[in-house]
């Protein structure tokens, strides 16, 4: 057979050889470098790679989307472990407990936080838990019309409904021992909302509860009642598969005792699990801060809503809603000033310091415009101030995903009345999961509107009151009067 060469050229020979030697000398020196070397831990891939994939399920207690992106006490804590690590996190969404096991059973993501119990890990095969960080009491939960039980035999002969596969199940069997007439039935496919609005509706009498769900989703179920709490503790840790590297693990385990020690979690725990005061919405204090804490802003207010055509008081009544008038307001999401921006939001609005007064009213009055004019053409005023507001509170999304449900349920998208009834069902997950956007905390921007709205006709009442009295010590000729009360309008 013959077969043709190619000529090559003699430079091009030359590179060739050079490169028979190079490869000689790496295979030579390969068996060294395999064994001098290690492969990386799981922690160093990471690191590497950048981002940390970490499942969780969309609700009250773990991660949902808020006016500000993505929160809730798992998010914010799984977002501050990666933010030491110098990783991105995000989130990968399963809808149950179970799913939740499954994925980490099978590495779709490098561990779970979803406010899982340890007790699952005594059922499930190639799983293991963090140090646990919380520690919720499990209460027993009442419908309020009926006989309050305040002991475990007042729970006998009494219609029980648990989630099934839960530690509730396990806290009932034990009482069971010293108790062999108590009974219970087990809810499938069932989480903390669904027994709560099973009590709240009448179909159970009793539940269980831990307090951390409870403060949650008690918004939604007012019926549903604490009784009495139980001594079972659950505790609550992240999940991670058993694999021969533990590296991760042990990173967490580290943060989470950080976390404790600092009073990171104690914090979280308060930001999202204790239950919310209405001290600041008193009428008194309100008017007390009118006469005390507005007169100096007046300015900022007048002049923002004359650019703007929007009623300076009502811009006084968001801001009061926002930072009670307080200048140097900042909260636990990092959201500052009289209007408290957040710096993105700041920045997207050219605000260059949102701590400077007449900086954050003016830029909290653009982005409320802006806001009100990107809702759909058909809302019609009063109503689409009413959602452009709910929008500034909850996000565009998260209303449009209740305006969805209101016109699913027959009712008008564009009225507020009905849309209003429809966004605290965003906190339910029968509803939620087929969103767009997910769970919101749909009870919020309810209150909000309706908080602004009295505030609002407060400060009409109040300012047109001294008007009154300006007008009155004008026609009885007192100018002293009539100079202290003008200088208020």
């Amino acid at each position: 057979m013959n077969v043709s060469r190619s000529t090559i050229h003699p430079e091009a020979r030359e590179i060739n050889r050079l490169i028979r030697i190079m490869g000689s000398c790496i295979l030579c020196a390969l068996p060294i470098l395999l064994t001098s070397s290690t492969p990386p831990t799981l922690l160093e891939s990471l690191i590497k790679g950048g981002v940390l994939p970490v499942i969780s399920s969309n609700g009250p207690s773990t991660f949902y989307e808020g006016p500000l992106g993505n929160t809730g006490f798992e998010y914010d804590l799984a977002y501050d472990f990666a933010d030491q690590l110098g990783l991105e996190l995000t989130i990968i969404d399963k809808d149950s407990p179970s799913s939740i096991i499954t994925a980490v059973q099978n590495g779709e993501g490098f561990f779970a936080a979803a406010g899982l119990s340890t007790y699952r890990g005594h059922q499930e095969a190639n799983i293991r838990f963090t140090t646990p960080y919380l520690q919720p009491t499990l209460q027993v939960i009442y419908q309020r019309s009926m006989l309050k039980p305040k002991t475990i035999d007042d729970l006998v002969d009494r219609d029980i409904a648990v989630i099934a596969n839960s530690p509730h199940v396990l806290a009932l069997e034990k009482l069971q021992q010293q108790h062999p007439d108590l009974q219970w039935r087990e809810i499938l496919d069932s989480n903390t909302a669904d027994m709560l609005e099973m009590v709240h509706t009448g179909r159970a009498e009793i539940t269980l509860v831990d307090t951390t769900a409870f403060v949650s989703n008690s918004v939604l179920f007012p019926r549903a009642r604490v009784a009495f709490l139980l001594a079972e503790e659950d505790s609550i840790a992240w999940l991670f598969p058993h694999n021969n590297d533990d590296s991760l693990i042990d990173a967490a385990n580290r943060y989470l005792a950080q976390a404790i020690e600092s009073g990171k979690i104690a914090s979280l725990e308060e930001k999202y699990f204790s239950k919310p005061t209405v001290n600041e919405g008193n009428a008194l204090a309100f008017v007390k801060r009118i006469e005390e804490r507005l007169p100096q802003w007046v300015p900022f207010f007048k002049d923002s809503g004359k650019e703007h055509s929007v009623d300076w008081l009502f811009l006084a009544a968001i801001s009061y809603q926002e930072s009670l008038w307080n200048k140097d307001a900042k909260s636990y999401t990092g959201v500052r000033g009289l209007m408290m921006l957040t710096n993105q939001t700041a920045k997207g609005l050219g605000v260059a310091d949102r701590t400077d007064p007449q900086q954050s009213i003016e830029g909290g009055a653009r982005y409320f415009i802006n806001v009100r004019k990107r809702l759909p053409d058909g809302i019609k005023e009063p109503d689409r101030t009413w959602m452009a507001l709910a929008a500034y509170n909850v996000g565009l999304g998260h209303l449009e995903d209740a305006r969805v449900i209101t016109q699913r349920q027959g009712l008008d998208p564009n009225q507020w009345d009905d849309v209003k009834q429809h966004l605290p069902l965003l906190a339910k997950p029968q509803y939620y999961r087929k969103t767009r956007h997910g769970y919101a905390r749909g009870w919020e921007p309810v209150t909000y509107v309706k908080r602004i709205r009295k505030y609002h006709n407060i400060l009409i009442w109040h300012y047109e009151n001294l008007r009154r009295q300006a007008a009155n010590n004008a026609a009885t000729d007192k100018p002293e009067n009539i100079i202290d009360n003008m200088s208020q309008l």
